[in-house]
């Protein structure tokens, strides 16, 4: 199964309890209050997916764009 854009935001928004339309592609999401539990069920939850991160990759660029480039980067690396 692959993420998508819209996956990884309302992925990052329920973790956050907060509507995917409210989460912008630059904010920085530790700003917002995703704290380190939040980011590693974010972690695991795209592991599962099959995109391997980490919380260090993750919490260097704490935003929606970053992840996003990360996520599709990583997929691309695994066709």
């Amino acid at each position: 199964m692959s993420l998508t854009h819209e996956r990884v935001r309302g992925d990052v928004a329920d973790v956050l309890s907060e509507p995917p339309a409210e989460i912008s592609d630059d904010e920085n999401l530790l700003d917002r209050g995703l704290d380190s539990i939040r980011v590693m069920s974010l972690v695991e939850r795209w592991r599962a997916a099959g995109v391997h991160t980490t919380f260090i990759e993750l919490a260097e660029h704490p935003t929606v764009a970053a992840w996003w480039q990360l996520i599709s980067d990583r997929m691309e690396e695994n066709r």
